[in-house]
């Protein structure tokens, strides 16, 4: 799990229906996808434009 993403989602008052649509997926494929870390390139650079994070910031795996 990505623990920042999740909260940048928060802060942002974004659900994981609203992120799914942005990102063009279904929110069980985003869930699933947040769980694996198995986003598509297109996917990535879409949440790393919605946050304005860096892709280490935001995709830090939590230890």
């Amino acid at each position: 799990m990505f623990l920042n993403l999740e909260l940048e989602q928060a802060n942002n008052g974004h659900t994981d229906e609203y992120v799914a649509g942005e990102l063009g997926i279904t929110v069980q494929d985003y869930r699933a996808r947040k769980e694996t870390g198995e986003f598509v390139f297109v996917e990535i650079v879409a949440l790393l434009r919605m946050y304005g994070r860096s892709f280490e910031h935001l995709f830090r795996r939590e230890t």
